[in-house]
């Protein structure tokens, strides 16, 4: 199922049709009805716009995140570091959805229990969010959140207790103290 070569086809529209659908299924723990669509997705999107393109790397992205939801880790992990490499290319090593896919990877390797590459993803994620977003952003609450976590299940609670505290507090001045 190819998307035809058109003028009026932007970018974007090859990813969205395919993706919706495959959220749709996911979103309902329907795994392996979302896989053909993710799959999909990827193949047209190389297709289309070539192997190296940033909507690629995205393409990738949601095929490692359901691979991994599905606990397929040898899977996840070369579609999560190709799709890192690709926006460094593309989008330069300190743009958020590289953040995005870094935490991305980071997430993987804590599920698998490789807490020490995990620790170095999610540094890496937090710094980049820091760098581009700002110190107080709510996406810096996010990855904050995601390294005390990490550091909460290896036990290291002093390591975790000031982030989770950082994070608070960024998500009160950001979202107000009656947020959910």
């Amino acid at each position: 199922m190819r998307l035809p070569s058109a003028p009026w086809l932007t970018d974007a529209d090859v990813i969205k049709p395919s993706t919706r659908v495959a959220q749709f299924y996911a979103g309902q723990g329907d795994y392996e009805s979302a896989l053909p669509w993710y799959q999909t997705c990827v193949e047209t999107t190389e297709a289309h716009l070539g192997k190296n393109h940033p909507i690629v790397a995205t393409s990738l992205n949601n095929l490692a995140l359901l691979y991994r939801d599905q606990g397929r880790y040898a899977e996840a992990e070369p579609l999560l570091q190709r799709s890192i490499a690709i926006r460094e290319q593309h989008l330069e090593a300190n743009h958020p959805e590289v953040a995005e896919s870094l935490n991305n990877l980071a997430s993987l390797y804590e599920l698998q229990g490789h807490y020490t590459k995990a620790e170095v993803y999610y540094q890496q994620a937090l710094s980049v969010k820091e760098q581009q977003l700002g110190s107080d952003h709510i996406d810096v609450a996010l990855s904050l959140n995601n390294l005390a976590i990490l550091y909460t299940a290896q036990g290291r609670y002093a390591d975790a207790e000031p982030l989770l505290l950082r994070s608070l507090s960024i998500r009160e001045q950001q979202l107000g103290t009656e947020h959910p």
